[in-house]
């Protein structure tokens, strides 16, 4: 058989059939062989970029879940009008004029500016001559933050009480699950010298009360012994004799054991100097702060009182920026502290848009949690509307979106958030995200490797978002009633020279606004939401009763400038 084709002269050319069937196959095999090359480059380069990415920042599952989910889901959302509106990218804009990064300052008005000055004054000669009436033990419950205050409280009552303080322990708790001790989060030795001419200290009982079994002399005395924020009058007259008997006083749980008011301004300021000055992280605790703050920002960038009194000599070193370039500018970023966790919405007794599927797993956490809870309130018939009207339900994340939206905050604002896990996952976090996707953990920003020494210490975990909080340029919260929101507030505050804004939702004030969803236009509702955290941000001093370690404005902490 044959068939006719034309040369490259034109002319026709008579080819075997044969001959031509071996041609073709030859071409077809060339043909396979170049796609197999060319998949086998793609592969390769696939496997080699795959290794660079994960020996550099391995991407964290909630970035590559929320990346799909945003795609994909719809998530639980209670505000979808404004959520629209929140949305439109001319209403999203910053309102400043060169389109930088809001921060909104704190605003003095007349009232002078307060100045730290808790490490100035020397109180060792107010109880120098009064007799030694023995030693103080304490046993902290709770967290890294409840612990904190403990610690400082315990210095102020060994003060009040002319005793010796151990050196505090921290006691294992089934929720954190946490066995550090104080000397792997904070400097001993520095604590130890810090306070020296303020109090004694000591890191253990003398050898002849090491072996008292203080339960059967009487000297333990639990947080259901003492009644909260007690007043040094109680300590007066309740617990000195016992300390005076016995010579040891061991006080187990110790959470907010001693009141605010009334309190000596010597008290007070002892108080400050524990908590702003005297504590400090252990240099592996600020060596990854550090990096994680160098991580957020990127970019060289100006160190501030903060940044020295969290990182000590390991302070973040930066890329250097290059003049007249914004893409090398430092990052500048707003920490959110959401507290959405499963206890604190099951506890609220409030429903979130979840439907049956939540209110079934809210109940049975209850059942589980909180029996007690369950029991006081089965026969009442509570509202879920009139509890967030009131402002006891928590910040939802789509409501702390519409917040941050309102106030003027672009997509594009770099969130850090802290906090523990979302109760509802990315169904809840996908609003938020949906107006804010550039949001970031510290697991995005450090290594497993890097986080591995931390992995079952929840306390030093949190430590990390303390640091990243009180560091940040905006701090927003969710939730004023927690301890890590409270202990960054007043550290911003004391060491924050009036340039580390926080904002503070009322949310009984918020929650009246969003009443209005739908049918308040985008204008009035950021108008009324600004009134609001504008007017939480007035510099006033602590009022009575207010805790130091939250608004240290006061006698004994800080100073009234000139």
């Amino acid at each position: 058989m044959f068939s006719n084709r034309k040369n490259y002269h034109g002319k026709t050319k008579i080819v075997p059939h044969g001959k031509r069937k071996k041609e073709i196959w030859k071409q077809f095999g060339l043909f396979v062989f170049t796609l197999g090359l060319i998949l086998a480059f793609l592969i390769l380069d696939s496997v080699i970029f795959s290794a660079i990415h994960c020996f550099k920042f391995p991407s964290s599952k909630l970035q590559d879940d929320r990346r799909r989910f945003i795609q994909e889901e719809t998530g639980i959302i209670m505000y979808g009008r404004l959520l629209s509106l929140a949305s439109s990218s001319s209403l999203t804009k910053n309102n400043t004029a060169d389109g930088q990064f809001l921060l909104l300052e704190e605003s003095a008005g007349q009232t002078p500016e307060w100045i730290p000055c808790a490490d100035k004054t020397n109180i060792a000669s107010h109880e120098q001559g009064k007799k030694h009436n023995g030693y103080i033990l304490v046993s902290a419950n709770g967290g890294l933050n409840q612990q904190r205050v403990a610690v400082c409280n315990a210095v102020a009552a060994a003060s009040l009480l002319n005793a010796t303080l151990v050196l505090p322990k921290f006691l294992y708790s089934s929720v954190w699950k946490d066995a550090s001790q104080f000397g792997e989060i904070y400097q001993e030795e520095y604590f130890l010298e810090y306070l020296k001419n303020d109090v004694d200290i000591v890191k253990e009982l003398p050898s002849h009360l090491q072996a008292v079994d203080v339960e059967a002399i009487g000297s333990q005395i639990t947080d259901m012994e003492i009644m909260k924020e007690a007043t040094p009058s109680y300590y007066i007259d309740f617990i000195l004799p016992i300390l005076q008997k016995n010579g040891i006083v061991h006080f187990l749980g110790f959470g907010n054991r001693l009141g605010f008011d009334p309190l000596p301004p010597h008290l007070q300021r002892l108080r400050c100097k524990c908590n702003f000055h005297a504590l400090k992280f252990v240099p592996k605790i600020q060596k990854l702060g550090s990096l994680l703050v160098q991580r957020i920002r990127k970019y060289e960038s100006k160190l501030t009182e903060i940044d020295k009194q969290l990182f000590g000599k390991y302070m973040p070193t930066y890329e250097p920026a290059i003049r007249n370039r914004s893409s090398t500018r430092p990052v500048k970023y707003l920490v959110l502290h959401m507290r959405f966790e499963v206890d604190m919405v099951a506890y609220s007794l409030c429903n979130f848009g979840g439907g049956q599927r939540e209110k079934r797993e809210l109940q049975m956490y209850r059942e589980e949690h909180f029996p007690t809870l369950i029991a006081r309130t089965q026969n009442i018939s509570i509202s879920s509307e009139e509890l967030r009207i009131s402002g006891k339900c928590p910040l939802t994340p789509e409501e702390a979106a519409l917040m941050l939206s309102s106030l003027g905050y672009k997509s594009e604002t770099y969130i850090y958030l802290a906090g523990s896990h979302i109760y509802g996952g990315l169904s809840r976090l996908q609003p938020f995200m949906q107006l804010f996707p550039n949001v970031v953990t510290k697991e995005d920003l450090l290594s497993p490797e890097e986080l591995e020494p931390f992995k079952n210490f929840s306390s030093q975990l949190a430590a990390l978002d303390f640091i990243a909080c009180a560091s940040s340029d905006v701090f927003a919260m969710t939730d004023s009633g927690s301890q890590l929101s409270s202990l960054v507030t007043g550290y911003r505050i004391y060491h924050g020279q009036g340039q580390a804004p926080t904002l503070r939702p009322n949310k009984k004030r918020f929650a009246r606004i969003l009443t209005d969803h739908a049918a308040i236009d985008w204008g009035e509702f950021q108008r009324r939401v600004r009134n609001m955290i504008e007017e939480n941000q007035r510099v006033t001093p602590r009022g009575r009763g207010r805790s130091v370690y939250r608004l240290p404005r006061t006698p004994g902490c800080m100073c009234k400038g000139s």
